[in-house]
């Protein structure tokens, strides 16, 4: 598609940009967080809800309606589901687990950013998320003490100015894309004052499970930044990926903005290659590379969905047979202090 076929497509939508982004910001505001709502709504058995809201307690629930929608009545084991349904194992302490698996804290030169890797550093955009995964490695993180905001932000900024080895910024949070796209837009016209910094990152699970955040301002805002713009998505399971997203993301991509995802293995939701296999398809179907395959962050409430390393490589290897090169995403895993993410060698 030209590039004038492509701004008139979005040109078109301009209209419907308010409604749209009026139904992601009510989809925010009509988020299920109450376990007996979630429960009830599914049809799900009585027996659920006592560890629901103990667990919960600690970690709130927290999903979107239309994520919700994606589920299957009746069915406890449903993939989505068990990704966001708090459970009673969360509140066992398991050696080896901790509130800070990666150790951010000590990468965190000044509030809201996280410095690990030479070249790039990540900005904590937004305390928020449209949904809480249980398995979330920033689930006990301090975001009261790292907010992007005021003088904080200013501090950000000359940090960047200060570092020129840095030429690529990632915003990531919470969900960078639970706030505005006005206040998305000034944060990136300041990033690209900076003259090192190449390109901007954005890690987002908010389109996955509110697809009308996707709008036409902000797949316009991305597409004309003066920075090469990227974003990643987070799917575990090919259930995640419907119509509704898949055409929003398509835009996305007409426009010359780069789509990757991020997968999460997780123990009873992708632990199969079948799954994973059928992910990785739909992504590419939908416009999106697979780019990282995670073992999971050691965050104290996740144990119950460690996937061993063994498996892992069993699992990469049946990948590497069914799937061309291009769709095997990379089994990693992150290991505090570490220099990059650490590939998991399967031969």
């Amino acid at each position: 598609m030209s590039t004038h076929t492509i701004a008139t497509s979005l040109q078109t939508e301009t209209e419907t940009s308010t409604v749209i982004d009026r139904r992601w910001q009510e989809a925010l505001q009509t988020l299920i967080t109450d376990p007996r709502e979630l429960i009830t709504l599914l049809e799900l058995p009585e027996e659920a809800l006592q560890g629901a809201l103990a667990s919960a307690k600690d970690f709130p629930l927290k999903v979107p309606r239309p994520f919700i929608e994606k589920m299957k009545k009746g069915d406890l084991n449903d993939p989505l589901l068990k990704q966001v349904l708090p459970i009673h194992q969360e509140q066992d302490a398991i050696p080896g687990f901790t509130y800070d698996p990666l150790e951010e804290s000590e990468s965190n030169p000044v509030p809201g950013l996280i410095h690990k890797y030479r070249s790039r550093v990540l900005i904590v955009t937004s305390s928020q998320c449209a949904i809480h995964c249980r398995y979330c490695f920033r689930r006990h993180f301090p975001y009261e003490d790292n907010r992007s905001q005021g003088n904080h932000w200013s501090k950000m900024l000359h940090y960047l100015q200060q570092h020129p080895q840095v030429n690529e910024v990632i915003f990531s949070g919470g969900d960078p894309l639970s706030i505005g796209n006005r206040a998305l837009i000034n944060m990136l016209n300041d990033i690209e004052t900076i003259a090192h910094i190449k390109r901007v990152r954005f890690h987002t699970r908010l389109p996955v499970v509110i697809p009308e955040r996707l709008d036409t301002p902000l797949i316009e805002a991305l597409a004309n930044s003066t920075l090469k713009t990227l974003l990643v998505i987070h799917t575990n399971h090919p259930n995640e990926l419907d119509t509704r997203l898949a055409k929003r993301l398509h835009k996305a991509q007409q426009a010359g903005i780069t789509l990757l995802n991020q997968t999460v293995l997780l123990k009873g939701i992708n632990d199969c290659a079948d799954v994973l296999s059928e992910l990785s398809e739909a992504l590419f179907a939908a416009g999106v590379m697979p780019y990282y395959l995670h073992l999971l962050d050691r965050v104290s409430g996740a144990a119950h969905f460690e996937v061993s390393e063994k498996q892992a490589q069993t699992l990469y290897k049946t990948l590497l047979g069914e799937l061309p090169g291009f769709l095997v995403p990379k089994l990693v895993r992150e290991i505090a202090g570490k220099e990059s993410k650490t590939p998991i060698s399967v031969f």
